[in-house]
């Protein structure tokens, strides 16, 4: 039985940037925004995740967007949306 995870971070990152050097994934997002599952489930078949403007489709086992509003529109061309577990529903690091 699989559990559909409660929320979720979406980062939205310019697709053109390829090599970030030393900057992390979250320093290249000109964009963040936490999302929570409301219970529908979209278009696409998925769960449908709200929250600070952004309504994404995810599939929640591969972390895959596979629809995306951003403030009730689709996501500009050149951005590409990168979801995470949110730091407090993510396992503690190992090391």
């Amino acid at each position: 039985m699989s559990t559909v995870p409660k929320r979720f971070e979406i980062l939205l990152v310019p697709a053109h940037v390829e090599d970030r050097g030393d900057a992390s994934v979250t320093d290249s997002a000109v964009r963040s925004a936490v999302v929570e599952a409301t219970g529908r489930r979209g278009e696409s078949g998925y769960p449908i995740y709200e929250g600070h403007g952004l309504r994404a489709d995810i599939d929640p086992e591969t972390r895959t967007v596979e629809a995306l509003l951003v403030d009730g529109r689709e996501l500009d061309y050149g951005l590409t949306a990168l979801v995470r577990p949110r730091a407090t529903d993510r396992p503690p690091a190992r090391g």
